[in-house]
């Protein structure tokens, strides 16, 4: 007999099969002879007290054999002679609408403007060590999209809109660790998620699709109104029975494309702020009432919203036991990104926090089309944060205390972020609207969350890729382009979507559309 049963124990519980057992048999009121086996469905942490609690979902075996646990399998046929689509952008959008179309008998073939994971490491070294940014290779850029080397969370709130139980079971087919079909905020880790990216890749190659690196997209091919196809920057022209367009949010010269091309875009809110680093040590304090961590719990997060004048404030991709890095796309630029490894075990915590930004909170600029506004609003920002830094990739910093205070720091803690800091008085050069909105935000945060408003803490400039602030827009019940038929905008770059899962399910939906409208 196999029960699922709901519980509640402690963290040395929940880490230890022996007792887990004794608890269950006791729920259960049976001998612990009789259970065989105890599979953990689900796994959440109550951390609201200083009661901390586990809730488990499990399955009980009782008077069963010990079950041989295997993984969901999938078979991707041979697409090679199949209508081929052309998917641009090889992130968690593309490559999961690609691995889509495989399953319902299309060939994909991608087209990425950055290298494959292997090549885009060094690329990403040089940032660090060099402090040169190619700007088709970098922490945005390259196969497996912002992603790849950014964290890997997987949570999501997307659930409606598609399978996140299947995204999930096809990273742990490609290789992520089996806890991320359990934990109630999984994560795969920027150590691991790499493998897994090659491993999606193989699966798409031995299936006859085809994957074309150091490619860009300089135009679409446009018929009668409809995405037939795809020009390269070395001119190559290439055609397919449709177009997905998975170029992610920090793709600006593709807005640019389309807007050369006269096709429909449209603003759209946004966030922008600065990165916040504490040691993981006060953040796991603080989570977890003074207690510390002890053996059971793991690197504490935190999650924060608070309304300033009718805008958003809060904490975006946090990272507990992470680093900090330069995620900025092209030359000239600054701007920070967080990532954990899998075990979270670094010394530090960090996350975004960011300031709701709408369309009309910006002036207009003297030059440019009015939708682009948040787009050069994002750029100025960087650009600004790059010469504060004396045109490196040093990040200017404040201390937290002395950010929200507005006083200049005398010196700066440690920190993960490799490059290094360089004092700067963030309070004063942030746009005044966005320095005020974090500054009151951190006060409201720090009266609730006491102890985390200190000088420990250290705030670094900027965040500005939350999201884009252009969308491309679509019929929601199609998915194509309102004006062109064939284009399929998908993932964090459509402005439909954000993070990992929510791209990796929009990705699903645009494929299945393509495929039920051409089939």
């Amino acid at each position: 007999m196999i029960k699922e049963l709901n519980i509640v124990v402690s963290p040395a519980q929940a880490n230890d099969l022996t007792m887990l057992k004794k608890m269950v048999s006791e729920n259960l009121k049976i001998e612990i002879s009789r259970i065989s086996h105890v599979v953990v469905l689900r796994r959440s942490i109550d951390a609201r007290n200083s009661n901390i609690r586990f809730n488990l979902g499990v399955n009980v075996f009782i008077d069963e054999p010990i079950p041989q646990i295997q993984k969901t399998q999938f078979a991707y046929p041979d697409v090679s002679k199949s209508p081929q689509v052309l998917i641009v952008g090889a992130g968690p959008a593309g490559l999961f609408a690609a691995l889509h179309l495989i399953e319902l008998g299309f060939k994909p073939v991608i087209f990425e403007r950055g290298k494959m994971v292997s090549e885009r490491k060094r690329d990403i070294a040089s940032i660090h060590g060099e402090q040169l940014i190619n700007p088709d290779s970098n922490y945005g850029f390259g196969e497996g999209g912002a992603g790849t080397f950014s964290d890997g969370k997987l949570y999501t709130r997307s659930k409606k809109k598609g399978d996140v139980r299947k995204i999930l079971e096809v990273l742990n087919f490609h290789g992520a660790q089996d806890e991320i079909l359990i934990d109630a905020h999984p994560h795969i880790g920027t150590n691991i998620l790499p493998r897994v990216i090659v491993a999606i890749r193989n699966t798409i190659l031995n299936s006859g699709g085809e994957i074309n690196f150091n490619s860009r997209v300089t135009k679409l091919v446009i018929r009668n109104q409809e995405a037939r196809g795809v020009i390269l920057r070395d001119g190559s022209v290439i055609d397919g029975i449709g177009v997905i367009l998975a170029t992610g949010h920090s793709s600006r010269d593709i807005y640019n494309m389309l807007h050369e091309s006269d096709i429909l875009l449209e603003a759209k809110p946004f966030a922008v702020g600065v990165r916040i680093e504490h040691p993981q040590e006060l953040i796991d304090k603080i989570q977890y009432h003074g207690a510390g961590r002890g053996a059971y719990l793991p690197a504490a997060a935190y999650s924060f919203v608070e309304q300033v004048n009718d805008r958003g404030i809060y904490s975006f991709c946090m990272c507990p036991g992470g680093v900090i890095v330069p995620a900025a796309t092209a030359p000239g630029e600054l701007v920070l990104n967080g990532m954990s490894p899998s075990d979270r075990g670094g010394r530090f915590a960090n996350s975004g926090m960011v300031m709701e930004i709408r369309p009309g909170d910006i002036p207009p600029f003297k030059k440019g089309n009015p939708i682009f506004t948040g787009l050069h609003f994002q750029e100025e920002l960087e650009q600004q944060c790059f010469r504060m830094a004396g045109n490196t990739q040093f990040a200017p910093a404040q201390r937290l205390s002395d950010f929200v205070s507005g006083h200049r720091s005398s010196g700066l803690p440690q920190t993960s972020y490799l490059p290094g800091l360089i004092e700067s008085p963030l309070h004063d050069w942030l746009p005044g609207f966005v320095g005020m909105g974090l500054r009151e935000g951190l006060k409201l945060i720090g009266r609730k969350t006491k102890g985390y408003l200190t000088n420990e803490g250290v705030v670094l400039g900027v965040e500005t890729r939350t999201s884009s602030p252009v969308r491309i827009p679509r019929d929601m019940q199609t998915l194509e382009h309102v004006q062109i038929r064939r284009l399929f905008p998908c993932g964090e770059g459509s402005g439909y979507s954000g993070g990992i899962m929510s791209s990796a399910v929009d990705g699903e939906r645009v494929a299945e559309s393509l495929a039920n409208l051409y089939k």
